[in-house]
């Protein structure tokens, strides 16, 4: 009898192809790479390299932690900053205490004045304040007529205050949440022990709903530093990190731009650093709370029920000023940059006439960023939720870096990275398209992870038992179940890609001008008519969004944050 000689299967037989989640696991993996982490491994490498020599080391960062010029704009960031943080903490604390401890009338108002405030363009704020508090504007110029100096907007009060304005929806919606869910045993040991309503809130409530607040605070601070537009428009000579790399790419143009990347860098440290702060502050204590005996909310007396709703309803309103008055000089007639006080719709009919190639690019560069957002989301998300290893969260983590850098320094490591052949896009809508997917893309992931843990696991494993690929199970049974989520971080990717303006504004030419960048351009130019009908549409279409995810989203305003 002859021996059988054993053959190696490779020999044999094919190869094993790899799964179908295999190939999408390194597929997003090379996406992220291609797209996220070269573009800002190019800026850190740039910024090492001395732009007159070429040689390799740390003179550009000692050059810009020591020359004045660089240490006042870093010295400016950091307070506006963390006055900005201030500023949002103190209107957002006290309003979401008010309206998750007592009975307020329209509280649903509230709620939904404060979405719109955060979802509205951030640099319509110090536009609209400029028409109200500006040189020429209508406040200045009542208060004026009857002898009274009006503040000015300028500098960095008004930039706080535009920040503060328009970054306390974060604060409020996170503790009003966590309020909301805390263990009112702890209010009501501490009220029998003697303390007062004010040591009862600071001593026992602040402590437990902490994690809640220092989040938000995070994010205000983290978007304060990262602004453009605001201090651009209302710095008048307060220049900050933002604002130096802008100018400094500018004026670099055509050489290396060591000098804006090197900010840039320093922007990304200081946001890492105020991250973890707050997560090295947190782990220090426990917070958590049995979620039971949940507080309820009080009636108040006449006098106090006025003076809480006054406040409510105040803080919203003044937030929601600038939109207002934005919505409202849009249908004034002008005259060159002066209105003439007739109403009209002289405005909305030079945007069509003049602008519409920057009106149908925002929507066209929005609506394709967010249609790769919704397919890659989907696919992202199911990897994160149902891979459970090291890949999958690795790429969890990954995806909170679009959170912490700043459009300038995004839209820099794209220029350094895709601007020589074979890869070369810049000028094209392409690379705007992209760079505005990659930065909204963890709204698409965080919305439809959070719906996917939702999804038993055992649904998806009966289909595949049946027969079914796990391509088509993805296709026929998960995305269907995930959809509501697939549509609220559609929703939410779309209202902040069509108000990009930071990465925007380093990427257009005159071909792919955006209305941001438009409205940017005709603020700083004077003409305010025009901008007004241009933020307005911004506002509407702002507007219908939310009004979608309300009806698309059983948590109403709590699937903003």
């Amino acid at each position: 009898m002859t021996a059988a000689i054993a053959t190696p299967s490779f020999f044999t037989g094919r190869l094993k192809r790899p799964g179908f989640w295999t190939v999408i696991t390194a597929l997003a993996v090379l996406l992220l790479a291609v797209l996220l982490l070269l573009p800002i491994a190019n800026v850190l490498a740039i910024s090492f390299f001395d732009a007159t020599t070429g040689n390799f080391g740390l003179s550009n960062y000692v050059q810009v932690l020591t020359r004045r010029f660089y240490t006042a704009a870093l010295w400016n960031t950091i307070v506006i900053g963390l006055l900005g943080m201030l500023g949002a903490c103190l209107l957002g604390i006290p309003l979401a205490f008010c309206t998750s401890r007592y009975r307020i009338r329209g509280r649903a108002v509230i709620a939904t004045f404060a979405v719109l405030v955060l979802c509205a363009p951030p640099f319509i704020g110090a536009y609209a304040w400029i028409m109200l508090f500006g040189s020429n504007g209508a406040v200045t110029n009542i208060l004026s007529s009857i002898g009274i100096p009006a503040p000015t907007i300028y500098g960095v009060p008004g930039i706080v205050m535009v920040f503060s304005l328009k970054f306390f929806p974060y604060i409020y919606l996170m503790t009003e949440n966590a309020l909301n869910t805390i263990n009112k045993s702890y209010e009501d040991a501490a009220e029998n022990l003697g303390c007062t309503a004010f040591q009862r809130f600071y001593k026992v409530t602040l402590p437990l709903i902490f994690p809640a607040v220092s989040t938000g605070a995070i994010i205000c601070f983290v978007l304060s530093i990262a602004d453009f537009g605001t201090p651009a428009i209302l710095g008048r000579g307060v220049r900050t990190l933002a604002t130096i790399a802008y100018t400094q790419y500018t004026s670099e143009m055509g050489g290396t731009p060591t000098m804006a990347v090197t900010v840039s860098m320093l922007m990304i440290a200081i946001s890492m650093i105020a991250l973890l702060l707050q997560r090295r502050i947190l782990s220090k204590r426990r917070y958590a709370s049995a979620l039971t005996n949940r507080p309820g909310k009080k009636a108040m007396s006449p006098l106090k029920s006025i003076l809480v709703h006054g406040f409510c309803y105040l803080v919203v309103f003044i937030a929601m000023l600038p939109a207002f008055t934005v919505v409202y000089t849009s249908f004034l007639e002008t005259s060159g940059p002066v209105f003439t006080g007739n109403f009209g719709l002289g405005s909305y009919e030079r945007i069509l006439r003049d602008s519409p190639q920057a009106i149908y690019n925002s929507f066209v560069f929005a609506l394709a960023a967010v249609a790769l957002i919704a397919v890659v989301s989907g696919l992202l998300s199911f990897i994160v939720v149902r891979r459970d290893n090291f890949v999958s969260g690795s790429l969890d983590l990954l995806l909170m870096v679009p959170y912490l850098i700043p459009g300038v320094v995004m839209a820099i490591g794209y220029v350094a990275t895709f601007q020589h052949p074979p890869f070369d896009m810049t000028g094209t809508a392409l690379i705007i398209i992209l760079l505005v997917f990659i930065r909204r893309l963890p709204y698409g992931v965080r919305s439809t992870t959070s719906i996917l843990r939702q999804i038993k696991p055992s649904i998806e494993e009966a289909a595949i038992n049946l027969g079914a690929s796990p391509a088509k199970t993805f296709a026929s049974v998960t995305v269907p179940l995930m959809m509501p989520g697939l549509i609220i971080g559609s929703l939410m990717s779309f209202i902040t890609a069509i108000n990009e303006l930071s990465s925007t504004l380093i990427l257009y030419t005159s071909r792919t001008i955006t209305m941001p960048v438009l409205i940017y351009v005709q603020v700083i130019d004077g003409e305010f008519g025009t901008a007004a009908a241009l933020s307005t549409l911004l506002l509407l279409s702002t507007g219908l969004c939310v009004f979608t995810v309300f009806r698309f989203s059983d948590r109403k305003e709590s699937a903003f944050v």
